[in-house]
């Protein structure tokens, strides 16, 4: 038989009120540094409002977090559509509600008809009246309705799309828009029995609603790479770099150009950067001489240009979103988006060198993406077209390099770690991924 003895655990000392729970601040301090960096996670917001108000001034709504002098509120990936509303005319009022949605709204001209996808709808109540204690609707009433960063169609779950709008005039034809609103009501009935809604009579429900733009920020995982340089026998290669190969095929029995063009091996970049590449010729003397009035020129005359560097953007529409008899129906357009210029980079006995970079239209302002039927896919074309191919030394050329646009730069400290997925190594240049 054991005996039950008392055991006296240690004590711990009164904390002493010298000592404080650690001081957190949003950015490093001088002995502290970022091993990552979210920048859709920066605790710095802009503080402005955007702010409409009712014809009849009964209602407000007020967006925070806005820039100054935006036309419409913009959200990013992940955020809250946060605000309030305020309600200046409270007699009556029985429920206060507002929801935001997305839509995607496709149609063809001429075409399998239209369709109208609903991307997501979130509602809430923001206040409802007492009957037992007939308490007045608050002036002010807070809300926060966070947004959805993926929907789901025809059993696929894809990214919430970003704000699009586009067009194709013309038989076929088709005309699609991602669209993303804010709306509130306020239930306000009408104090005579049957009567018709009018402002007239003070009665009847208010309603404010206006668009958004959604428009998630992505940043490339790495930065570009250093340039590429030429060497005795040509561009000296990096795993940086990627090569893509081809031929510019001979007329009348004469040598095949061999064309090496290179991109940053990512392929993925920032649509408000320069992006930059290389492209090499190898052939006999002969052939690259005759090749001379065709090749790159050092030129700001596109028009002139027989050899070319192009960034396209492909939309397509597809209403059905399905196969038929093992076809799509989809109606595209094809759109250039960026032109490329060039400078020589060297040359030797039977090779010439250019470098260069593609510049992208500043209209453009977003990436590449799939929303059911609606998509946008974004690819660099070089080409070479003879002006005469009845008396062209050489076949025409064409090849396709798919490539991604994000939104941001690539930024050092990290912040590139939450970027997109890199683009499939695919030897197929013809065909385009589908980018989220």
């Amino acid at each position: 038989m054991t005996t039950a003895t008392n055991v006296i655990l240690p004590g711990y000392p009164t904390p002493s009120s010298q000592v404080h729970s650690p001081t957190y601040t949003a950015a490093p301090q001088a002995h502290e540094f970022r091993l990552a960096h979210n920048p859709r996670l920066n605790p710095t917001r802009p503080s402005r409002e955007f702010v409409k108000q009712t014809k009849n001034g009964g209602v407000s709504l007020r967006l925070a977090g806005q820039d100054d002098h935006v036309t419409l509120p913009v959200y990013g990936f992940g955020a809250s559509v946060e605000g309030t509303l305020e309600v200046h005319k409270r007699d009556g009022i029985t429920s206060v509600e507002v929801q935001i949605e997305g839509t995607l709204m496709m149609e063809e001209v001429a075409g399998s008809g239209a369709t109208n996808c609903k991307l997501f709808l979130n509602k809430t109540i923001l206040w409802v009246k007492d009957r037992v204690y007939e308490a007045p609707c608050p002036r002010s009433l807070p809300f926060s309705l966070p947004l959805p960063t993926t929907f789901s169609d025809g059993g696929k779950t894809y990214p919430l799309p970003p704000s699009h709008e586009s067009h194709l005039s013309g038989l076929p034809g088709f005309r699609a828009k991602i669209d993303y609103s804010i709306s509130a009501v306020v239930v306000k009935p009408h104090t005579i029995p049957h009567a018709v809604k009018s402002s007239l009579l003070g009665g009847g429900d208010w309603a404010i609603s206006t668009p958004f733009e959604y428009l998630p920020r992505t940043c490339p995982s790495s930065p570009l790479p250093p340039p590429l340089v030429p060497g005795q026998w040509g561009i000296i290669e990096t795993l940086q770099w990627k090569v893509f190969p081809t031929l510019i095929h001979a007329n009348q029995g004469g040598h095949d150009i061999m064309v090496k063009f290179y991109l940053p091996a990512s392929r993925i970049f920032c649509m408000h950067e320069p992006i930059p590449f290389h492209i090499m010729f190898s052939s006999s003397a002969i052939s690259l001489a005759a090749f001379i009035p065709l090749g790159p020129m050092v030129t700001k005359s596109l028009k002139t240009q027989h050899t070319k560097i192009q960034l396209m953007r492909q939309t397509t529409v597809d209403v059905r979103n399905a196969l038929i008899l093992g076809t799509r129906a989809d109606i595209w357009r094809v759109d250039c988006i960026g032109e490329g210029a060039f400078r020589h980079a060297g040359d030797g006995a039977h090779w010439v060198a250019f470098s260069g970079d593609i510049y992208i239209s500043p209209d453009i302002k977003v990436g590449g993406f799939r929303a059911g039927g609606f998509s946008t896919k974004d690819c660099v074309v070089l080409s070479m077209t003879p002006p005469d191919l009845s008396k062209s030394p050489f076949k025409e050329l064409r090849l396709t390099v798919p490539i991604l646009l994000v939104t941001d730069s690539y930024v050092g400290d990290g912040s590139g770690s939450g970027g997109p997925p890199s683009i499939s190594s695919s030897d197929d240049a013809g065909a385009f991924p589908e980018f989220a």
